[in-house]
C-alpha cells in the first residue's frame, strides 16, 4: 500500500509541476484519485502525516526571529489584515450558521498565506533575501504564530498543571547548541533535528497540548545558531515528504460534492480580495506600488496551515466534516491559481505599472531607489563573493565604484566595511530609469539568476547606455543569448578559474628554485 500512496503522489506532483503547478497540487489530487479507485487511509499515514506537521513546525521555530517580527511592515500589514479577514469572516460564519468558534479558527486559517508555496518562489528567483522577500517571509512567520495558537485553541484539550513549563524549553538552547556543534555529520544533524522536534511533540502531548506546540518550542530553542540556516536546509526535504503523507490524508477523506465544489470556488472567489488587501495595506505603510505588488502576488494564497487547522476544528466538533474537504480544495486551488501568476509577477507590474503607480503614497519610501551615485564611473551589481571581488578589484586600482545590492542584510554588512554601496534591484526597471548613466563606463552584472542579468542588459541596452557590459554565465548556452543581447563580456567562473590556476602552475614551475 505505502507503494500505491508514494507512487500515485509522485506521478501526479509530476505532471502538476510539467503544468507549473507546485508538486502540492498534484498531492492533493492524488489523495482524490486514490479515494476514487476505493483506496482509504489507515493509521500509518495518519501517524506520517503527524510527523510532517511536528517537522513544519520544528522549522518554523527554527525561523523565528523576534527582531524581523517587530519591524512596522511586518506588525502593521500582517496584524491589520489577520484582523479584517478574521472579522468578516466570523460574521458570515454567524450570519450563516451561528457556528461563531469554529468560524473564528476557519476565519482566521483563510487570513494565512502558503508559507510552501511563497519561500520557493521567492527562492527560485533569488529574491529570498530581498527587502520585500524578508518582509513577506516575516509576515509568513507571524501567520504561523499565530496558527499555532489557534491550533491549541480548537484543540479543545484540558492541559496538564505543568504546561507551562514548556516555555521554559528555549532555556536549554546553550545544550542544543552544544548537540549541533558536536553532530559534525550532515546526517548526525538531520538525525538531531527529527529527533528533537519528536520529543518535542511527547512533551506536549503528555502535557495535555497539541504536539505542534511542542515541536515548534523546538524549533525555538535552536533559533538563532550560526549554522541554523544549513540546518534548516536539511530539514526542509525530509519535512516536505512526510507532509505528502497529510496532502494525500485530505484527498483521502473524500470526493468533493457539487455543493462542496461551488462553496470552494466561492472561497476562491475571494482571493483577489485578500490581495488587494494586502497591496493596499503595503501602500498604507510607504511601500512603493512595485513592491507591494509582488509582494501581495506572493501572499495571495491559502495556506496549508488552514488544511491542518480545518481538521483539528472538525475533530473538535466545532464545524461539519464537510468543510475539510471543502478547505482542502480551495487550498488546492488558489496555489495552482497563484504559482503562474508569481512566475510572471514582475511582467505583470510592468503591464499595470500606470495604474498602480497612482496609488503609491507621496512619503520616504523606505523601498525607495536611488537617484544619484555621486562620482562614481563604475557600477557592481549584485554584491555577493563575485561581485565584491569586482568592487575591490576596482579599488585596488583607484577607480571610482560603487556597488549595488538588493539585500538590506548584505549592504549594512558593506557599509560596517567601509564599501560604498546602495540598495538597488535590479529586476526593477525603474532602478535603470532612475540610474544617472551619462558618466558611466561600465557595468558589471553579478546576480546568479540569467533572467535577471540578461533582462538588466535588455533595460541598459533600451536606454541607451554606450558604456561596457560585462557579466558572468553559468552555462554554456548563456553565453551566446547575453552576447546577442548586448552584452560587452561574458566569462564562466568556473572556467576562468582553471585557466588562472593552470596558469600560476606553470608560471610557479617557471620560476628559480
Amino acid at each position: 500500500m505505502e507503494l500505491v500512496w508514494v507512487g500515485t503522489a509522485y506521478l501526479a506532483g509530476l505532471v502538476a509541476s510539467r503544468l507549473y503547478f507546485p508538486p502540492l497540487v498534484g498531492y492533493l489530487i492524488a489523495g482524490y484519485l486514490l479515494y476514487a479507485a476505493g483506496v482509504h487511509a489507515d493509521d500509518t499515514l495518519a501517524h506520517v502525516a503527524d510527523i510532517g506537521i511536528e517537522l513544519l513546525l520544528f522549522t518554523v521555530g527554527l525561523k523565528l526571529k523576534l527582531r524581523s517580527l517587530i519591524r512596522r511592515e511586518v506588525l502593521s500589514v500582517g496584524g491589520l489584515h489577520l484582523f479584517i479577514v478574521t472579522g468578516v469572516s466570523v460574521i458570515v460564519f454567524f450570519v450563516f450558521g451561528g457556528q461563531v468558534s469554529g468560524g473564528l479558527v476557519l476565519g482566521v486559517s483563510l487570513a494565512f498565506s502558503s508559507t510552501v508555496l511563497a519561500v520557493k518562489v521567492l527562492d527560485d528567483s533569488g529574491e529570498l533575501s530581498t527587502m520585500y522577500g524578508r518582509d513577506v517571509l516575516s509576515i509568513l512567520i507571524l501567520q504561523d504564530i499565530v496558527a499555532i495558537g489557534l491550533l491549541a485553541f480548537a484543540n479543545n484539550q484540558q492541559p496538564m498543571l505543568w504546561a507551562p513549563a514548556l516555555l521554559l524549553l528555549p532555556l536549554l538552547r546553550p545544550f542544543a547548541y552544544r548537540l549541533l556543534n558536536i553532530s559534525r555529520d550532515g546526517e548526525l544533524k538531520l538525525l538531531l533535528g527529527v529527533s528533537l522536534a519528536l520529543a518535542g511533540g511527547v512533551l506536549a502531548e503528555h502535557a495535555g497540548i497539541s504536539s505542534d506546540i511542542g515541536a515548534l518550542l523546538m524549533g525555538v530553542m535552536l533559533a538563532g545558531h550560526t549554522d541554523i540556516d544549513e540546518f534548516a536546509e536539511k530539514l526542509w526535504s525530509l519535512k516536505e515528504a512526510f507532509l505528502v503523507a497529510f496532502f494525500l490524508q485530505i484527498g483521502l477523506t473524500g470526493l468533493p460534492g457539487y455543493d462542496e465544489i461551488l462553496q470552494a470556488l466561492g472561497l476562491l472567489s475571494l482571493l483577489p480580495l485578500q490581495g488587494g488587501l494586502f497591496f493596499a495595506l503595503f501602500l498604507l505603510v510607504g511601500l512603493r506600488a512595485r513592491t507591494a505588488f509582488v509582494s501581495s502576488l506572493a501572499l495571495m494564497t491559502y495556506s496549508e496551515f488552514a488544511l491542518i487547522t480545518s481538521d483539528v476544528v472538525v475533530k473538535a466538533n466545532l464545524l461539519p466534516p464537510v468543510w475539510q474537504s471543502i478547505i482542502g480544495l480551495a487550498v488546492a486551488l488558489s496555489l495552482a491559481v497563484a504559482a503562474p501568476l508569481n512566475h510572471f509577477s514582475h511582467r505583470l507590474f510592468s503591464s499595470l505599472e500606470h495604474l498602480l503607480v497612482r496609488f503609491e503614497r507621496k512619503v520616504d519610501h523606505p523601498d525607495k531607489l536611488p537617484s544619484t551615485i555621486g562620482v562614481a564611473e563604475w557600477l557592481v551589481v549584485g554584491m555577493g563573493r563575485t561581485g565584491v571581488s569586482a568592487y575591490l578589484e576596482f579599488n585596488r586600482q583607484d577607480t571610482l565604484v560603487l556597488g549595488l545590492d538588493a539585500d538590506p542584510t548584505v549592504l549594512q554588512n558593506l557599509l560596517a566595511d567601509g564599501r560604498r554601496v546602495l540598495y538597488g534591484d535590479a529586476e526593477d526597471a525603474e532602478l535603470w530609469d532612475k540610474l544617472p548613466l551619462a558618466r558611466i563606463k561600465g557595468i558589471i552584472l553579478t546576480m546568479p539568476e540569467f533572467e535577471v542579468r540578461s533582462s538588466s542588459i535588455v533595460q541598459l541596452k533600451m536606454r541607451r547606455f554606450k558604456g561596457n557590459i560585462g557579466t558572468v554565465c553559468f552555462h554554456t548556452n548563456e553565453e551566446h543569448e547575453l552576447y546577442r543581447l548586448g552584452a560587452t563580456f561574458v566569462i564562466h567562473p568556473l572556467i576562468e578559474a582553471g585557466r588562472q590556476l593552470v596558469e600560476r602552475m606553470l608560471d610557479s614551475q617557471d620560476r628559480p628554485v
